[in-house]
């Protein structure tokens, strides 16, 4: 990739980022932080704030996640959980809603999206309602900031008591179906962030790393020197403060506490919360709850040992089967709470010396991404004080190759990659799988795909690279010709690729809860071009029905069927599906080739 900016940014006229920043400034007079009653209850100005005093007193605060559509058992979920937990003992400081992806569009556009299974809030009322169901903080995270909403939604979020909105990290690597304007999801953005540093009082920028550059990094010297980048966007351009949010993917004890504690120091704001490790549940709850034990213990600890402000978030053992439950939801708060109040148990077995080596090494190696990362573009031509032109072309650069040019690690000529001075958890496990998938394949059939000559289009539905990265690479060991079909792909151009590279098939991954109505627009898309390629689908196969009365999402995986996709619970079921489509391709050679003699 050319990493000039006459490539990346051709346009001649992009708004000055100061200027969009007074902007948002400006918006301060008639949009503030009102009153809630979490800020009322605890006589605090922000949950900033209260994050110093639990810090201060050593308290070690909770987080629990929702993820319910319906607004009314939104309400209800906040009300119950906090009571029947402070019955038990145990406080829930704070709240997370799972929004959903269409609420990242402006408002007038909403109606007219595909929807998924998360949360939609209207207006300000709503975000007003939710917010002040109990006397906890209210996270407005997911697809606020970010997108070309953004702007609305943190007016609203605002204007409810809200003082940590985020996510920032879903800028820089998450875009929406059938929405290519960067410009405006920038202008927005940045314009919010403006309208933020604007307040009287603290309010956080939130950026969950792991929806953003840490994601897709494999390594974690480049996620922090990534948390640096943003730390430079937002206070030293922006003039607001960020907060930052870890731990879906950070799975080994090493890993979690000495990144934990090398963000303390390349990030030195409360941090939000330190998310469930939930890529760990793969298993029943009982196995699950071996998981969340495991994590949560490292993160009391964490937090004992060198506080951050960060909550401990207790995901529900359910998760990787469904959405959990309220009661659920209180199990797992209340063992949090039990767990925590166990941690100082821990500390005269605890030994730190290899954490603080680790997290020395990360602080050092990300500063020199960060600095290589800025010196880098500007040496391209980027003017990197202006926020605006610097977001924008992080985000058109891309994560990957912004590792490439500009990560720490040794390049390695024979693998086209750098060695990691810390490997992610995540690249680990997916590479471990690769490798347990390829020896439960017989032998047989692994003959036969390696001699297919198969190609393969790889998207998803939705922004979950993950199980695409797992495939590809399954599917690479295999011979396949693998083709990237992206992220959040759209459906007509997923659908135009599939026929400009005449593929074989297409494997669709999707985790958003519209597996059934994504499928039936691509279908009838590609029979309307006459593509006749099979769909492997996998991932979340789930969606919540029209006429549904409880506003769960439920399985498709019959109708899926039904309507002509090949349904994968897992990855080895798409084995038989591309074999049996190998024998075809072979046997229709071989006809060919004979009627031409």
């Amino acid at each position: 990739m050319n990493l000039a900016r006459r490539h990346v940014i051709p346009e001649t006229d992009l708004p000055e980022g100061r200027e969009v920043l007074d902007a948002g400034r400006a918006l301060a007079k008639d949009w503030h932080v009102g009153p809630s009653v979490f800020l009322d209850y605890y006589q605090v100005n922000c949950e900033a704030e209260y994050k110093l005093r639990c810090m201060d007193s050593e308290r070690i605060m909770q987080h629990a996640h929702m993820g319910f559509r319906d607004k009314k058992k939104s309400i209800r979920a906040f009300q119950e959980i906090y009571e029947s937990t402070e019955k038990q003992g145990v406080r829930v400081d704070r709240f997370g809603l799972c929004l959903d992806w269409s609420m990242g569009f402006p408002r007038a556009m909403r109606d007219s999206q595909l929807r998924g299974t998360g949360l939609i809030l209207d207006g300000p009322e709503d975000f007003h309602e939710v917010a002040n169901a109990a006397p906890a903080a209210t996270h407005f995270g997911d697809f606020v900031l970010g997108f070309p909403g953004a702007l609305e939604n943190t007016q609203a979020a605002l204007s409810a008591g809200g003082t940590v909105i985020g996510n920032l990290g879903q800028y820089f690597t998450f875009r929406l179906p059938d929405w290519n304007d960067d410009i405006v999801t920038t202008n927005s953005t940045l314009k919010a962030i403006g309208l933020i540093a604007a307040q009287p009082v603290k309010v956080l920028v939130h950026s969950n790393l792991d929806d953003g550059f840490a994601a897709v990094f494999e390594d974690l010297a480049s996620a922090l020197g990534a948390a640096m980048l943003e730390r430079y966007i937002i206070e030293d351009l922006c003039g607001a403060l960020i907060a930052h949010c870890f731990g879906h993917h950070y799975s080994t004890p090493l890993t979690r506490l000495s990144f934990q504690r090398a963000l303390s120091i390349a990030s030195p704001n409360p941090g939000s919360m330190i998310y469930g490790n939930t890529t760990s549940y793969r298993g029943s709850d009982a196995e699950n709850y071996a998981s969340l034990g495991a994590y949560l213990l490292l993160d009391i600890v964490g937090q004992m040992t060198c506080p951050s402000g960060h909550a401990i978030n207790p995901v529900p053992v359910t998760e990787n089967r469904r959405i959990p439950e309220i009661d659920e939801i209180i199990d797992a708060q209340v063992f949090a709470g039990r767990l925590t109040a166990n941690g100082n148990d821990y500390l005269p077995i605890y030994n730190d010396t290899e954490i603080e080596r680790v997290a020395n090494t990360l602080v050092a190696k990300g500063t020199d991404f960060y600095n290589a990362t800025l010196k880098g573009l500007e040496e391209e031509g980027y003017d990197i004080a202006d926020p605006f032109e610097l977001m924008l072309a992080m985000r058109r650069i891309g994560c990957k190759e912004l590792e490439r040019r500009f990560g720490q690690g040794r390049w390695d000529d024979e693998s086209h990659r750098r060695v990691a001075i810390l490997q992610s958890d995540t690249v680990n496990e997916i590479e471990q799988l690769v490798t347990v998938n390829l020896d439960a394949i017989d032998p047989s059939d692994r003959k036969t795909l390696n001699d297919s000559g198969l190609k393969v289009l790889v998207a998803t539905s939705d922004v979950h690279e993950h199980s695409k990265m797992l495939i590809e690479g399954l599917f690479r060991e295999l011979n396949i010709d693998v083709l990237d079909g992206g992220v959040s792909a759209d459906i007509i151009d997923l659908a135009r690729l599939a026929e400009q590279e005449s593929v074989d098939a297409i494997a669709l991954s999707t985790y958003n809860g519209v597996a059934l109505t994504y499928f039936s627009r691509l279908r009838d898309q590609l029979l309307e071009m006459g593509i006749p390629v099979p769909v492997l689908i996998g991932g979340q196969l789930n969606e919540i029905p029209e006429e549904s009365v409880n506003s769960l999402p439920v399985n498709v995986e019959d109708k899926l069927k039904k309507e002509g996709a090949f349904v994968c619970s897992g990855i080895l079921d798409a084995i038989p599906i591309l074999v049996n489509l190998s024998r075809e391709k072979c046997s229709e050679n071989y006809h060919r080739s004979a009627t031409a003699q």
